[in-house]
């Protein structure tokens, strides 16, 4: 309840913040749109030449491109700030200020930043995904729609391990924007599904950059794809690595130096 309570304020505080600019509201709208048109453009431009796509049709596709849209404004809003601020308070070593509150300090540094505005992106991926979900024409039970919810969550938990891991690298690295900068590519290969890449990136895009698992998998769930040994590996690795983002982060403190060193 601790926990909960201190999220709940940190959640309050960045939403107060962030109203105080709501002209951001809108440049981060017409930006949500500016993604939206791109990806129908290269949509368009695919189903012009065929029919399917590695075995997905057009309205699959647009549910990869939902999902892909609603996860990318999750990572926005709350996992990349955080991140975000972590990285810099480890490189300026006022991360101390963290450390020594009475609260565990991988949960303290997760939670005290909120963008709201690039919730934006979440909705207009919400909005695009119900629109695919009509054009499927498939009716969605209940285990389909519960084995969607479980793969989208399962794949944000890998998400946040991965992008902890790798911002805690700035505890011995510097030049650490680099790295950032390549999830951020490779994420983007996730508006499409990764079964059309060659075997190699499909490898790597599932097992060393979770995106497959973050973005395809719940697609998966909602075309008919998706096995329960898929799912099953999915709540494994998402376990594995939550256990592997934490030895990183406490390894990491062990060694970190800073104002107070």
């Amino acid at each position: 309840m601790k926990i909960i309570k201190l999220a709940w304020s940190y959640l309050r505080i960045g939403i107060a913040n962030e109203l105080q600019y709501r002209v951001n509201f809108f440049i981060q709208l017409l930006q949500s749109f500016i993604a939206l048109g791109t990806g129908l453009i290269g949509l368009w431009l695919v189903f012009t030449q065929t029919t399917q796509l590695g075995g997905w049709s057009q309205p699959e596709l647009l549910a990869v491109m939902g999902i892909y849209m609603v996860m990318g404004g999750v990572i926005q809003s709350a996992i990349q700030p955080n991140m975000q601020r972590l990285m810099d308070e480890i490189q300026d070593g006022s991360l101390d200020f963290a450390l020594t509150k009475p609260v565990d300090g991988q949960i303290l540094v997760s939670i005290r930043e909120f963008r709201f505005w690039q919730l934006t992106d979440v909705v207009v991926g919400l909005v695009v995904l119900v629109i695919a979900v009509v054009q499927l024409q498939e009716k969605i039970g209940v285990w389909q729609a519960l084995a969607f919810m479980v793969a989208l969550l399962l794949g944000g938990i890998m998400i946040y391990s991965f992008w902890l891991m790798l911002t805690t690298t700035a505890f011995w690295l510097i030049r650490i924007w680099e790295l950032v900068n390549l999830f951020q590519g490779l994420y983007a290969a996730g508006r499409w599904p990764v079964t059309i890449y060659p075997q190699w990136l499909r490898l790597g895009l599932t097992f060393i950059v979770p995106v497959a698992f973050a973005v395809t998998v719940p697609a998966e769930a909602l075309t008919n794809r998706l096995t329960p040994l898929t799912l099953l590996g999915a709540f494994g690795l998402a376990i594995l690595l939550m256990l592997l983002a934490r030895f990183v982060w406490r390894l990491g403190v062990r060694s970190y130096s800073g104002a107070s060193a």
